[in-house]
């Protein structure tokens, strides 16, 4: 049986780009799924559920990623991805 594949584009919109913080939050996310998802930038592509592989991305504010999610729940794995991908960082001040 073929798994379903999903394929979507995002454009990291944090200021910072995809540092610590978002990769953190993005594998954690990636890692409450079955799918596996991997993340492509040019032609380098990291495994979604890494926090050090998503880091050596280096993606920078509007860099367009592919976000490539397979697996039978691959279409909620890749639109949570991509939410916090194209999600602008807000930093609140005590």
């Amino acid at each position: 049986m073929v798994q379903p594949e999903v394929r979507l584009v995002a454009v990291v919109a944090s200021k910072h780009g995809l540092h610590a913080r978002p990769a953190i939050q993005l594998a954690e996310t990636a890692q409450r799924f079955v799918s596996t998802i991997q993340i492509v930038k040019d032609d380098t592509a990291v495994d979604g559920k890494s926090v050090l592989q998503l880091l050596t991305l280096l993606a920078e504010k509007g860099t367009p990623l592919l976000v490539v999610a397979r697996g039978k729940d691959a279409d909620a794995a890749a639109a949570a991805i991509v939410g916090i991908i194209e999600t602008e960082e807000t930093t609140t001040n005590p």
